[in-house]
């Protein structure tokens, strides 16, 4: 995965990166494995989570890196 973008879907990440999924754990996301919350695309989990898009993003990606 070169870059994780508002618009990458969070199973698409976890399947790829599963090191990520604390993060996730952190913005308040705790049913990872929930289908609705697997097809939620970043931007859509920040939204509902009440988190900065681009903090979350830059965390992301510099656990991807």
């Amino acid at each position: 995965m070169a870059q994780i973008t508002k618009d990458t879907i969070i199973g698409d990440i976890l399947d790829i990166a599963p090191d990520t999924a604390p993060i996730f754990l952190s913005i308040g996301m705790h049913c990872l494995g929930c289908p609705s919350s697997r097809g939620e695309t970043v931007e859509q989990a920040c939204m509902v989570h009440g988190v900065d898009v681009d903090a979350l993003l830059d965390k992301l990606n510099a656990t991807i890196a």
